[in-house]
């Protein structure tokens, strides 16, 4: 069994997080023990002590903080940990680091952004890199990007993000419609996302304002979610006369109950990886509305046929796209039955798993 100290800076409730739990609660116990440390306290560690994981807190004030090097050297022979799996840049340079003092343990990364380094993070990258065991890109646009930003691509395996078909696709009578006094006639959107700039709420609010003077009153659309943008948005739904339409339900753990209650998903990010909710949704059947952003396109695409993928910040052409959308009752029926298919073949928990299970193996030369 495979010792396995999961590494993460801020232990919250985002999609990454959602990653590390259901690699360690796929994993563990049955192929590997698992481990976790953090610096941030969130959400994650919870739910992690509930399922009986150790739980450590090591502070890690940047990517190379000695001090943090150290205390997790300690934590690793402590425990006698063989891998560390780590998910962002400040932990896994750490990680890395720590491997001069201890290179038995092995080191694989995670990378869930789309994003250019500068050239002194590029620097940093050629020179770290033959420290690393094994690299996940979970897009194939992510691993050409971390190509550009000077890692080796014989170090990177793309292993798309996965969810757990049987649990999501499995029907459930939604309470949405009851709950927030939404009209059976009404076609009902939804976007659950952290209010934060890269998520593109005011790119999709101004859509709303589009398709409100398209269609009039025909649909509502849910935002689901907190964070920092959240109060700005209210004002913006506000200030363009959209109340009647838009309804905000705050951060919610019922979000399969609200998937399944809604006609439409829309994605407005202005930066996306593979993104974890909207391979719940088609799970779910719902089909999906993304922008053609990072990993979206290994999602939506012809192959798959389950949505439609539209230009960022473009809000009158995501409204015409809903229109359309909105009109053609038998394309959402088409969508929804391939958006289960797409999940159950492509971005399946279990094979995401075994495919990251293979990397610590290899990565360990078993």
């Amino acid at each position: 069994m495979i010792k396995v100290l999961y590494l993460l800076n801020h232990a919250g409730k985002a999609g990454t997080e959602r990653y590390v739990q259901t690699l360690i609660e796929k994993l563990n116990n049955k192929r590997i023990k698992a481990y976790f440390a953090y610096n941030e306290e969130g959400l994650l560690v919870e739910r992690l002590k509930s399922i009986g994981v150790e739980t450590y807190r090591i502070p890690m004030k940047n990517p190379f903080d000695i001090r943090a090097v150290i205390e997790l050297n300690k934590l690793c022979r402590k425990l006698g940990i063989q891998l560390i799996h780590t998910q962002f840049l400040r932990e896994n340079y750490i990680a890395m680091l720590s491997r001069i003092i201890n290179p038995k343990v092995r080191v694989v990364y995670t990378n869930h952004f789309i994003l250019a380094n500068n050239a002194v993070t590029r620097l940093t990258n050629r020179l770290l890199t033959p420290l690393e065991s094994g690299i996940i890109a979970v897009c194939n646009r992510g691993k050409d990007m971390m190509v550009s930003n000077g890692i080796s691509p014989k170090k990177i395996r793309v292993i798309f993000n996965g969810v757990d078909a049987d649990y999501w696709g499995e029907d459930v009578e939604s309470t949405l419609r009851e709950e927030l006094g939404i009209d059976r006639d009404s076609f009902v959107l939804l976007c659950a996302s952290r209010f934060a700039h890269d998520k593109g709420h005011r790119f999709l609010i101004n859509a709303l304002h589009e398709l409100k003077n398209m269609v009039g009153s025909r649909f509502k659309c849910v935002l689901s979610g907190d964070g920092p943008l959240l109060e700005e948005s209210k004002k913006q739904v506000k200030d363009l006369e959209l109340s009647k339409a838009v309804i905000f339900t705050g951060f919610r753990k019922d979000i399969k109950n609200l998937i399944c209650g809604c006609d439409l998903y829309v994605n407005s990010s202005e930066h996306e990886a593979l993104s974890f909710l909207i391979i719940e949704v088609l799970a779910c059947g719902i089909p999906v509305i993304a922008t053609d952003m990072g990993g979206n396109r290994d999602i939506i695409n012809e192959e798959t046929n389950c949505g439609i993928l539209v230009k960022y910040n473009d809000p009158k052409g995501l409204a015409e796209t809903i229109v359309k959308v909105m009109d053609d009752k038998e394309l959402l029926r088409t969508w929804g039955k391939n958006a289960k298919k797409a999940v159950r073949e492509k971005f399946n928990l279990d094979k995401v798993v075994q495919e990251t299970y293979n990397l610590y193996e290899e990565s360990l030369g078993k």
